[in-house]
């Protein structure tokens, strides 16, 4: 199995961080690579779309509103890996209240590809929004 984790420290308290990203169904509100989310099943099941139309449908399997944290696993999506599960994660930094550490990790089995392509096809996905959301804390 593989695995990647990309952190980035943002510019705002982690109330103010997990208010935005912390609703399963809130990607479209700071991912641009996620301009559509629909939940279904009361809200534990989200179809995304990407801006190309296709489709990426998640199932949340963890959520933990004390600790900040949620962890979701890929149904159906064009990636080339199974057995996805990823969690996103807002911590708190120590004598800094208007920061956080926003951690975006995960873990998956590749299909169709290499570990190093999957590898970075996720650093990418995270660093990328990662970026976006600082960018929308600091709009």
């Amino acid at each position: 199995m593989a695995s990647t984790s990309v952190s980035r420290i943002v510019p705002a308290s982690p109330d103010e961080v997990w208010s935005l990203i912390g609703g399963f169904d809130s990607l479209p509100d700071w991912l641009p690579y996620i301009p559509e989310s629909t939940p279904l099943e009361g809200g534990r099941v989200r179809r995304l779309k990407n801006p190309g139309g296709e489709v990426i449908i998640e199932r949340l399997v963890d959520f933990n509103e004390t600790e900040r944290h949620y962890s979701y696993a890929i149904l159906q999506a064009p990636f080339p890996v199974n057995g996805y599960v990823s969690t996103i994660r807002v911590h708190a930094i120590p004598g800094q209240e208007n920061t956080a550490e926003v951690q975006w990790s995960g873990r998956f089995n590749p299909d169709g590809a290499t570990e190093d392509e999957v590898v970075d096809l996720f650093t990418g996905i995270y660093r990328d929004g990662l970026d976006a959301l600082h960018t929308t804390l600091t709009a």
